[in-house]
C-alpha cells in the first residue's frame, strides 16, 4: 500500500481558547471555564482553559467541582461564535489543500491528507504542520496540537496521546514506532475507538494494553466483540486501511430523526407532555424539510431520582404529518408513563424513514385534510428559514414550562451567544 501522511490538527481547549481570544487573554495562561451558570452550579463546564487543566481541573466537570481556591472567569457558551472560528480555521486549510483532502471530524478537529502537498510545497511533514498551526494562532489566537501518522488511526493516536506530551505540540507515529512506544501504554481508554466500556470488558478478559490485544486469541475477541474485533486487532498493531478517499466516497443514510433534553427542573406529567409535543413539532419540520416520512414512532422519559420509561409503535401509515405522529406518541405517553412521578428528561424518535413519495394512508383518511396540513407545514418551514425558528410559534409555546423558544436559540443544546 502506498505510504501516505496524515495530520490530525486539534484545537486546544477550543471553546475556552476562543473565549480567551475574544477577551484578549493568553489562552495558555488564563483561568477560564465555559459554562452556563444560569443553570445552577451543577451545570457542566463545556470547556476549561489549558492552564485550568494544569491546575487539576478536569474537562466536563460540574461548576461546583472547580476548586474554590482558583480564581477564574466564567464565560457563558456561545456556539455561534465557536462555529465562526471553526469556519475560519477550515478556510486556512483550504488555502493550502483541496476540501477532498480534509475531513472535519468535529468542531475543533480535522483530519488532513497532506501526502501530495508535501511534494507540491517541497516541504516535510513537521514544518508544514508548524506552518498551519502558526497561521491559526496568528490569525485567531487559538493554540493547536497536531498528530502526524502514516495512516489515519496513527495520526489520531499521535494527536490524542503523544502530541499533548511534546514541547511543540506535535506527535508522530508510524507502525514501527507505535508498536515500540505504545504497546504497553495504559489506560486503553485513551486510544481512539476504545470506550471505557470496551476497556473494562477487555480488563475482565485479562487484557490491559495494546500488546495484550495483539497477542489475544482472535477467536476469543470475535466471540466477545463480534465484528468490532477486527478493528481492535488492526488498531492494536497500528494498522488502519481506511483512507481519506474512502470517507469522502461514503454515502450515509439517515435512519431516524430524534431528540431529547434534560429538563431544568422536575416536571409533572402534563407539563412534560407539553415539552414532548413541542419537540415532536420541530421533528416534523425536520422530517418534512428532508422530504421523508416515517413508519415507527416512540418516546422515552427519565424520571427524577432515577429510572426510565419508553415505548415505540409501528404506524399503519407512512407519514410526516404532525397530527398523526403526535397523536400516536401522546397515546403511548399516556399509556406507559407513571403519572405519579416527576420527570427530568424527555425525548422522541421517528424511524423507519422512507422518501416522501412512499407516503401512504388508509382508505379512511381525508386526503383534502392531508393536503391542507402539508401546505401549512411547508409555509411554516419557509417562514422559519427566512425569519428564524421562533418566527412561528403556537400558544402553548408561551406557557410557563415551555422550552421551545429558548431551545430554538441554542446550537447543539447550548446557548448560541446571539440571544
Amino acid at each position: 500500500m502506498e505510504n501516505r501522511v496524515y495530520f490530525v490538527i486539534d484545537m486546544r481547549s477550543f471553546f475556552a481558547s476562543v473565549e480567551c481570544a475574544e477577551r484578549g487573554l493568553d489562552p495558555m495562561k488564563a483561568n477560564l471555564v465555559v459554562a452556563d451558570e444560569s443553570r445552577t452550579e451543577k451545570t457542566i463546564c463545556l470547556a476549561v482553559s489549558v492552564n485550568m487543566k494544569k491546575l487539576g481541573v478536569r474537562n466536563r466537570c460540574r461548576l461546583f467541582e472547580v476548586p474554590k481556591n482558583i480564581e477564574y472567569i466564567i464565560a457563558p457558551p456561545r456556539m455561534s461564535k465557536y462555529i465562526e472560528y471553526a469556519a475560519e480555521i477550515y478556510s486556512i486549510y483550504l488555502k493550502y489543500m483541496s476540501k477532498d483532502d480534509i475531513h472535519v471530524y468535529s468542531i475543533d478537529e480535522c483530519f488532513l491528507d497532506v501526502t501530495d502537498y508535501l511534494k507540491l510545497y517541497n516541504t516535510r511533514a513537521k514544518p508544514f504542520a508548524i506552518k498551519l498551526m502558526k497561521e491559526i494562532y496568528d490569525k485567531l489566537h487559538v493554540p493547536a496540537t497536531c498528530g502526524i501518522g502514516t495512516n489515519m488511526y496513527l495520526a489520531k493516536i499521535a494527536s490524542a496521546i503523544t502530541a499533548k506530551k511534546s514541547n511543540d505540540g506535535i506527535g508522530w507515529l508510524n507502525e514501527e514506532k507505535f508498536n515500540k512506544t505504545l504497546k504497553n501504554y495504559r489506560p486503553l481508554s485513551d486510544f481512539w475507538m476504545i470506550s471505557n466500556g470496551i476497556s473494562s470488558h477487555l480488563e475482565r478478559l485479562g487484557i490491559y494494553d495494546m500488546e495484550g490485544i495483539s497477542k489475544a486469541s482472535e477467536d476469543l475477541l470475535y466471540k466477545e466483540f463480534g465484528v468490532n474485533a477486527e478493528l481492535l486487532i488492526d488498531h492494536s498493531r497500528g494498522i488502519e486501511p481506511t483512507r481519506m478517499s474512502d470517507i469522502k466516497n461514503y454515502k450515509g443514510k439517515s435512519k431516524s430523526v430524534s431528540s431529547s433534553q434534560i429538563l431544568a427542573c422536575a416536571y409533572d406529567f402534563l407539563d412534560a407532555k407539553i415539552i414532548l409535543k413541542e419537540m415532536i413539532q420541530n421533528g416534523i419540520y425536520d422530517l418534512s424539510s428532508k422530504h421523508e416520512v416515517c413508519r415507527v414512532v416512540g418516546f422515552q422519559v427519565r424520571y427524577d431520582g432515577g429510572g426510565y420509561d419508553g415505548h415505540s409503535t409501528k404506524l399503519n401509515v407512512a407519514t410526516n404529518l404532525y397530527s398523526i405522529i403526535s397523536n400516536e406518541i401522546e397515546e403511548l405517553f399516556d399509556k406507559y408513563v407513571d403519572k405519579t412521578k416527576k420527570i427530568k428528561g424527555v425525548g422522541y424518535g421517528l424511524s423507519g424513514l422512507l422518501p416522501e413519495n412512499y407516503e401512504q394512508y388508509d382508505l379512511f383518511t381525508n386526503l383534502d385534510e392531508i393536503k391542507k396540513e402539508h401546505k401549512i407545514t411547508d409555509s411554516v418551514i419557509k417562514l422559519k428559514e427566512k425569519y428564524g425558528k421562533n418566527a412561528v410559534l403556537k400558544a402553548v409555546d408561551y406557557t410557563p414550562k415551555a422550552t421551545i423558544r429558548e431551545r430554538n436559540q441554542m446550537i447543539g443544546g447550548h446557548r448560541s451567544g446571539k440571544e
